[in-house]
């Protein structure tokens, strides 16, 4: 199930942060319950995923991205992820999460977010975002006007750079 309360907790959190420019890092701090684990005792993939969704809402509300959308009557999407695993997750184990954009092109925004326990990385994923309205995928440019902000991404890090190359090339659909 959608852990709703945890959202709406990370909303009123952040009610009286100050604004974040659009490559503003959000940072929030989660626990890991019994009901967020596996069969191993540690945060299920799975869940991680949904954790994810705990810091990207809030960073698109600090950032001013989900009052566009409402004014504009948009919504918001996945579009691609690929995350890392490298470090447990237990039960009870506090985590802070590190959220940003790091760009965008001419369709989508890409966001990248961390887990840390102290200075251990626990997990990484990189997204690929699009904002729809009816007709499907509103262009970044629309978007950054609406923002009010540059519609020049800053420099694409290297890494998220070869993703979205390695994910160009990837068949679609996928062979059965």
């Amino acid at each position: 199930m959608y852990p709703v309360a945890r959202m709406f907790y990370q909303l009123a959190v952040i009610r009286t942060a100050p604004p974040l420019p659009i490559t503003g890092t959000h940072v929030s701090h989660h626990r890991c319950w019994p009901w967020d684990i596996d069969l191993w005792m540690e945060l299920n993939n799975g869940r991680t995923l949904t954790f994810y969704d705990l810091g990207r809402i809030p960073l698109a509300r600090r950032t001013g991205l989900i009052d566009v959308l409402r004014k504009q009557r948009w919504g918001m999407t996945m579009a691609g992820a690929s995350v890392r695993y490298r470090a447990r997750i237990r039960t009870f184990e506090r985590v802070e999460m590190q959220s940003r954009v790091v760009g965008w092109d001419d369709r989508f925004l890409y966001l990248e977010q961390s887990m840390w326990k102290g200075q251990t990385c626990c997990n990484q994923i990189v997204y690929r975002s699009a904002v729809t309205d009816g007709n499907g995928i509103v262009p970044m440019h629309r978007v950054t006007e609406a923002l009010g902000i540059d519609p020049r991404s800053p420099p694409m890090p290297a890494w998220v750079q070869a993703w979205i190359d390695a994910d160009a090339v990837r068949p679609w659909p996928p062979s059965r």
